[in-house]
C-alpha cells in the first residue's frame, strides 16, 4: 500500500492517537479517493509520483548536530507529501492542490519540511527556469527554510553537484532545471511581478496582513502547477490573516466548505481534552510518537512537562505560550483579553441599524486626540433582552495612508464598506467633529431614533460636547478610571458570554477593536479595558463601554411602569382592609 493511504487508514481506524482535525484529513483522502472512481470527479491519485517524492525526501541527508544521517520521514509527513505530489486533475495531470495550509506546533520539522518540498519543486518537478521563494515577515525567518535547503544540498556531495548555492543573496539555482530558490523578508515589493512555482510562507501567524500571501498568490495565476505552502504554528493574534485562513481551513477540512484545490492538515487538541496529559500533548506534536505505534519519546516529553510545569503554576501569559505554541492551540479566551472570541462572533447578526428603527438608544462617544480614530456607538435595549450595537468611525482624510501603514489593518476596505467617514476638515489632518455631528442627525432623523443619555469621555471633549445639545438628552462625562468603568466593563464581558448581545456580522472594525481590548487592573483589583499595543486601535470598544456604563446604571429602570406601582398599592390596600 502507497504511504500516504496507510498513514490516512491508520489513522482513521484509530490506531494512532489523533485530533479530531488530522483525523479528517485523513478521512478526507479516503473518501476522495472512492470519488475518484467516479467518472464526473475531476481528480485522480497518482500513486507513482507520490512514492516518488516521499523517496526523494527520504533521500536527503541531515548534517546538523553529530554526523550526517539520512532524513526519515515519519507518517504524518509521508501523508502531507504523498498528498500534495500525488493528487492531480484528470483534465491534464496538472497538481490538484494550489495551497496548502500545514498548522503543527513547534519542533516537529516544519522547516525541514519546507525544504524538502523546496528540493523537490526546484529540481524534480520537471518545470524550467522557475522560482520558489521563501517567505516570512522578517528576512531572519525566510532564511530558516533557505538555510534548511542549503544544509540538505551541501551535506550531499551528489546533491551538491546539481546546485549553486549562492551566500550573499541568499539564492540557489539547480543546474537540472535553472530554477532559482530565494529567501524573502518583508520587502514584497521584490517578489510583485515575479512568477512563481512554490513560495513557502513560514510561520503564517506572525504576518500582520495577508499581503504577502496574497503576492505570491498572484505570482502564479498563469503557471499549471503551482503551491503556495503556508507552515506554521499557531499564533497570539486573533485578528490577524493566519487566524483567519485556520479558521477557513478547518470548515474545508470539516466539509463545511468546498474547496478542492486547498490541503489541510492541522494537529491540535480536542475541545475537551485534558491539555496536562502527555497523550493530549501527542495530538498537536507528531513527532512525540517515535512510532505510530503510540511509543512516545520519553526525552521529549521530559522537556515538555518543564514547560506545562510552569504554565501550570504561573498561569497567565505562560499558560497562553504553553497553549498557543506547544499545543498549537489558538487561544480565544486566555490571558488578558477582555472577551470570548468564540461568544464573540456567535453574537454577530444579520440585524442592521433599520432593524432599530423607532427605537431608543445610549450613545457612546470616543473622542480622538487629533488625527486618530474617532468613533461612535449606540447601545439599543430590545424587547428579546438583547442589546444591539451600533458602530460608526470616523478619521481624518489625509491620515488614511498613515494609519494604513502603522496599524498594518485594512482601512480603506473599511472606508469602503461604510465603516469609516473620512472627514475634510482642517485640511484632513485633524477630525472635523462637525462630520460626527452630520452623522448623528441622519440616523437619527432617518430612522426615527431616540438618545436616551449619550456618555463621552471628557479627555478630548472641550467645547464639541456643546454641539450635542440637539440630542435633547443627558450628556453625562464618563471617567476613564478602572473604579469608574469594572462594573460596566464586568457586565458587558459577561453579557457577551452570555450571547446577549447582538452586533452587524459586517462590521469587522468593531469586532477588530473588541478583540483587542485586554484588562488592565489597579491595586484594588477593579478593571477597565486597554489595548494589546500602540496601534491596536480599541477606540470602538471605548465607545462601547462608555455606552454600556448608561446602560448598566439604568437598565433597572428601563421596563419601570408607574401603573404597576399604583397596582401593587391597590392589591396592598385591599388586602389591609380585607385584614382588618
Amino acid at each position: 500500500m502507497d504511504r500516504t493511504t496507510e498513514f490516512a487508514l491508520l489513522v482513521t481506524n484509530g490506531d494512532v492517537l489523533k485530533g479530531e482535525l488530522e483525523i479528517l484529513a485523513c478521512k478526507r483522502h479516503l473518501d476522495d479517493l472512492e470519488k475518484s472512481k467516479l467518472a464526473m470527479w475531476n481528480y485522480y491519485f497518482d500513486v507513482d509520483e507520490a512514492e516518488k517524492h516521499i523517496n526523494i525526501a527520504n533521500e536527503l541527508n541531515i548534517a546538523e548536530g553529530i554526523g550526517s544521517k539520512k532524513f526519515k520521514t515519519r507518517g504524518f509527513q509521508n501523508f502531507i507529501i504523498g498528498s500534495l505530489h500525488g493528487w492531480k486533475k484528470k483534465s491534464d495531470g496538472n497538481n490538484r492542490y494550489r495551497e496548502a495550509y500545514i498548522q503543527i506546533a513547534r519542533q516537529n520539522g516544519k522547516s525541514i519540511l519546507a525544504g524538502s518540498e523546496a528540493n523537490s519543486w526546484a529540481t524534480f518537478s520537471g518545470y524550467e527556469l522557475g522560482r520558489i521563494f521563501c517567505t516570512a515577515t522578517k528576512q531572519d525567518q525566510a532564511n530558516i527554510v533557505w538555510d534548511e535547503i542549503k544544509k540538505f544540498i551541501e551535506s550531499d556531495k551528489e546533491l551538491l553537484e546539481l546546485y549553486k548555492i549562492t551566500e550573499y543573496n541568499r539564492t540557489i539555482k539547480s543546474h537540472i532545471t535553472g530554477t532559482v530558490i530565494k529567501a524573502i523578508g518583508k520587502d514584497t515589493s521584490t517578489i510583485d511581478g515575479f512568477r512563481t512555482t512554490l513560495s513557502i510562507v513560514d510561520e503564517y501567524h506572525a504576518h500582520k496582513n495577508n499581503q504577502m500571501y496574497k503576492l505570491v498568490q498572484d505570482g502564479q495565476i498563469d503557471v499549471d502547477t503551482a503551491l503556495v505552502l503556508a507552515i506554521t504554528t499557531a499564533g497570539f493574534n486573533i485578528n490577524g490573516p493566519c487566524h483567519k485562513h485556520y479558521e477557513f481551513c478547518c470548515d474545508v477540512v470539516k466539509g463545511i466548505i468546498t474547496k478542492d484545490s486547498q490541503f489541510v492538515f492541522i494537529c491540535q487538541p480536542d475541545k475537551d481534552d485534558d491539555i496536562w496529559d502527555p497523550k493530549t500533548w501527542a495530538k498537536a506534536n507528531p513527532l512525540l510518537l517515535w512510532n505510530e505505534d503510540n511509543t512516545y519519546n520519553e526525552k521529549k516529553i521530559a522537556v515538555m512537562m518543564e514547560s506545562a510545569i510552569t504554565a501550570r503554576e504561573k498561569g497567565g501569559e505562560e499558560l497562553v505560550n504553553f497553549q498557543t505554541k506547544v499545543l498549537n492551540m489558538w487561544v480565544k479566551n486566555g490571558g488578558s483579553r477582555l472577551l470570548n472570541y468564540d461568544k464573540l462572533k456567535k453574537c454577530a447578526t444579520d440585524k442592521t441599524l433599520e432593524d432599530m428603527r423607532g427605537r431608543a438608544a445610549y450613545l457612546g462617544i470616543d473622542l480622538s486626540s487629533g488625527g486618530d480614530l474617532t468613533s461612535i456607538v449606540l447601545l439599543f435595549p430590545q424587547d428579546n433582552g438583547k442589546v444591539y450595537i451600533y458602530h460608526h468611525s470616523f478619521m481624518p482624510e489625509q491620515r488614511l495612508q498613515e494609519h494604513i501603514k502603522t496599524d498594518d489593518v485594512p482601512y480603506q476596505v473599511w472606508v469602503d464598506k461604510g465603516l469609516i467617514t473620512l472627514t475634510t476638515g482642517g485640511s484632513g489632518i485633524k477630525t472635523d467633529y462637525k462630520f460626527i455631528t452630520s452623522h448623528l442627525q441622519e440616523i437619527i432623523s432617518t430612522y426615527d431614533l431616540e438618545i436616551i443619555d449619550c456618555g463621552y469621555d471628557p479627555h478630548n471633549a472641550g467645547a464639541y460636547i456643546s454641539d450635542l445639545e440637539f440630542l435633547g438628552c443627558d450628556l453625562t462625562e464618563i471617567v476613564q478610571s478602572a473604579r469608574s468603568l469594572n462594573d460596566a466593563t464586568l457586565d458587558f464581558q459577561l453579557s457577551v458570554e452570555a450571547e446577549e448581545i447582538e452586533y452587524d456580522k459586517n462590521d469587522e472594525l468593531l469586532l477588530w477593536s473588541l478583540v483587542n481590548a485586554v484588562i488592565t487592573k489597579n491595586s484594588f483589583g477593579e478593571i477597565k479595558i486597554d489595548k494589546q499595543s500602540t496601534y491596536a486601535r480599541i477606540d470602538p470598544a471605548d465607545g462601547v463601554v462608555d455606552a454600556w456604563k448608561l446602560f448598566f446604571t439604568n437598565k433597572d429602570t428601563l421596563n419601570y411602569n408607574a401603573n404597576d406601582d399604583y397596582d401593587d398599592w391597590e392589591m396592598m390596600m385591599a388586602a389591609f382592609k380585607k385584614g382588618r
